[in-house]
């Protein structure tokens, strides 16, 4: 048995289930959710979502810098590493915004407009992404940036498929178009390096399992309002008067 599901897993998996059991979750991926709810979620968690990825490439970048500084040479490098290949990817998602917001306005009436969607003023759960982070790296165990990253792309594994083919059957393919940044987070955390660098982590420091897994279960319970908080604006925005005026 990996140190992962020996040491770490029994702590985190209670925040795991609420993948499957919230409602939001849930609803999500119900084949009966309204086409334009669903349609507008996208638009939301695309434009929120530049807010959340933007740094990201920097805080695993310094994450493993202060490793470094610590003598954990090993993770250092291997977060290092991991950063680049983060970079850009706010980009993708400003992309997917542009290309859902062109169909979105081809098809209805409520027009939308991608730059008052990018400059939106983040949520709580938005804020609250930021400063775990940055708690994290300027605290006594940098390293736990890695049970974040661990929680995060297990979401996209768990999530991503099942959003996906909703996607497709409620939206049609051709909306998918519009999804690249999660399409590929699905495609690249299949070989995600993060199960390497936990299970080496757990060898380097199996005390600190516990602590490890608590900050990756509020990574993951953070991101999850986060969802939440997209679904509900999206279904505001929806019976808000003059739409393109507020967005």
């Amino acid at each position: 048995m990996s140190l992962v599901k020996e040491l770490y897993e029994p702590y985190v998996l209670p925040a795991r289930a609420r993948i499957s059991t919230d409602p939001v979750m849930r609803r999500l991926v119900d084949p009966a959710i309204e086409p334009m709810v669903l349609e507008r979620f996208f638009i939301q968690y695309h434009s929120f979502g530049v807010y959340m990825t933007e740094p990201v490439e920097g805080w695993i970048r310094r994450a493993g810098q202060r490793c470094l500084s610590l003598g954990l040479d090993n993770i250092g490098k291997g977060l290092l590493l991991h950063s680049k290949h983060e970079a850009g990817h706010h980009q993708m998602m400003m992309d997917d915004v542009r290309m859902l917001v062109r169909r979105w306005n081809i098809r209805r009436r409520a027009m939308l407009h991608t730059e008052r969607l990018l400059a939106q003023y983040p949520t709580d759960a938005m804020r609250a992404y930021r400063q775990l982070h940055e708690r994290t790296i300027a605290g006594e165990m940098p390293a736990a940036q890695i049970a974040i990253e661990f929680e995060i792309a297990n979401l996209s594994l768990v999530l991503g498929p099942h959003l996906l083919s909703n996607v497709a059957r409620v939206l049609g393919r051709e909306t998918l178009e519009g999804l690249s940044f999660l399409k590929q987070h699905v495609q690249l955390d299949v070989g995600s390096p993060n199960s390497r660098m936990m299970e080496e982590l757990l060898q380097l420091m199996p005390e600190n399992a516990r602590t490890l897994a608590e900050t990756g279960a509020e990574a993951l319970d953070i991101y999850l309002r986060f969802l939440g908080d997209c679904l509900q604006s999206a279904e505001a925005a929806l019976w808000t008067p003059h739409e393109a005026v507020a967005c």
